[in-house]
């Protein structure tokens, strides 16, 4: 789960007259060449660029502009970026100049925040097209987005707020999401979410209901331990046995993020804010879902109070000697020894 960015906002943030000042005077690298990155989203501003492959042992970090001068200047070790879509929704300017030039170098996981796959109401179909816009330009290798709904009437809000796991609302979820890769011509992976409180309603654990919706539609799961974690204590539920439970079979992408504790008195509710490194238990029970199931592309993702890019680098590296030992021992074992 991540804090978003509404449809609109994006839209503002993208638009001509908000890219109009110089990143330079951000103190920012000089934007790149103008180019194909500032054509419209959709098939006229499709760009084809070398195939960046992420593999199961691969360690990825969030994309932010204040990282885009060192990257482009001085490199990056990640194995791929992810960005969320929202942000790249505008039609050109520098997001798309720098995206461009990063994209050249590293593979993208495109994660979007918006789509609002748990509402009641119709997908936003323009929303739709701006995804496929961006998937279609920018070519990433893995493409996600939440069990959570966003939007209502028109209007979006700012968070990412859950679903009642009931029949009716799998129902309707998987109607979304089969649109969703209808339209994207691909398969989506979903997040499972971080909650706050429990539906009376709800009469389906959350581990079927991501087992059930991905054996209807095709999607695959992006389990983010962070939220697990978050969850298991605001819900008092064992993290181990949900993660037991968890159809690691179709998981195809992991998340790892610090969270934020709020204690008022005798209450004390953990927030998924993105703001800090992944803590203990998240590396505790990261470690012993790939020692179980073998090695995932995981995500670090950091969006508040957001670090110099060696310290996100730094969690991405710990990441990967996790994955590189499980991926090790899967080949030990793959030749009897």
């Amino acid at each position: 789960m991540t804090r978003m960015v509404p449809t609109q906002l994006a839209r503002a943030a993208s638009s001509p007259s908000a890219q109009a000042a110089s990143p330079s005077a951000a103190g920012m690298a000089p934007v790149p060449p103008q180019g194909a990155a500032d054509q419209p989203l959709g098939s006229s501003g499709h760009s084809t660029f070398a195939p960046h492959d992420v593999l199961p042992a691969s360690a990825g970090i969030s994309l932010k502009p204040s990282h885009y001068a060192t990257i482009l200047s001085d490199g990056a070790d990640t194995d791929y970026f992810e960005v969320h879509a929202e942000n790249y929704f505008g039609r050109g300017g520098a997001p798309h100049r720098y995206l461009t030039a990063i994209r050249e170098r590293h593979a993208l996981s495109i994660h979007g925040i918006g789509l609002s796959l748990g509402g009641a109401g119709a997908l936003d179909a323009d929303h739709l097209a701006r995804l496929q816009g961006l998937i279609d330009r920018y070519e990433p290798a893995l493409v996600s987005e939440h069990l959570a709904w966003c939007a209502s009437g028109g209007a979006y809000f700012n968070d990412l707020l859950p679903v009642a796991l009931t029949n009716e609302a799998l129902n309707s979820v998987c109607r979304h999401v089969s649109q969703t890769q209808d339209v994207l011509g691909r398969q989506i992976l979903v997040e499972n979410p971080a909650n706050y409180l429990a539906f009376e309603v709800s009469d389906i654990p959350e581990t079927e209901f991501l087992s059930e919706m991905a054996a209807r539609t095709g999607c695959g799961l992006l389990l983010d331990i962070n939220n697990v974690v978050v969850s298991a204590h605001n819900l008092k539920f064992d993290a181990g046995s949900y993660l037991n439970a968890f159809p690691m079979a179709l998981v195809r992408e992991v998340h790892l993020a610090g969270h934020a504790d709020d204690r008022r008195g005798a209450a004390h509710l953990k927030i998924d804010d993105h703001g800090s490194a992944p803590g203990p238990e998240v590396w505790d029970l990261y470690r012993s879902v790939i020692a179980q199931n073998g090695p995932v592309p995981t995500t670090i993702e950091w969006d508040r109070d957001v670090p110099p890019l060696a310290d996100l680098e730094r969690e991405a590296q710990t990441a990967r000697s996790i994955l590189q030992g499980a991926e090790g021992a899967v080949e030990a074992a793959g030749r009897g020894t």
